[in-house]
C-alpha cells in the first residue's frame, strides 16, 4: 500500500488548514481520465465512493479505484519549489 513521508504529511496538513477544509478532508489522487498512465491529485472534503483511504496520523489520502494497483508499492513524498508551494513526487 502507499506509504508518506514526513514531508507528504506536512505538505498535505498544510494544504488543508490553507483552505479551510473539514477535519476529515485530505488529498485525492485518481487516475487521469484521458492520459493514459497520468495520475491527477487534487484535495478532497471526504473520500469518494469506492475509494481506499490511507490515514497516518491526522493525515488521509484518498486513492481512486484505479490508482491503488499503480501506487501500491510508491512512497509519496513532498518538497517545496522556490515559491514556497508543495510539490509530490512518488518514489518506488
Amino acid at each position: 500500500m502507499l506509504t508518506m513521508t514526513d514531508n507528504a504529511m506536512g505538505a498535505i496538513r498544510d494544504l488543508i488548514v490553507g483552505e479551510y477544509l473539514p477535519h476529515q478532508a485530505g488529498l485525492r489522487i485518481a487516475v487521469k481520465p484521458d492520459e493514459k498512465g497520468a495520475l491527477e491529485f487534487s484535495l478532497a472534503s471526504d473520500a469518494w465512493s469506492g475509494d481506499h483511504v490511507i490515514e497516518k496520523e491526522d493525515v488521509r489520502v484518498f486513492l481512486d479505484p484505479g490508482a491503488v494497483a499503480f501506487l501500491e508499492d510508491k512512497t509519496l513524498d513532498a518538497e517545496h519549489d522556490p515559491r514556497g508551494r508543495p510539490v509530490f513526487r512518488l518514489t518506488p
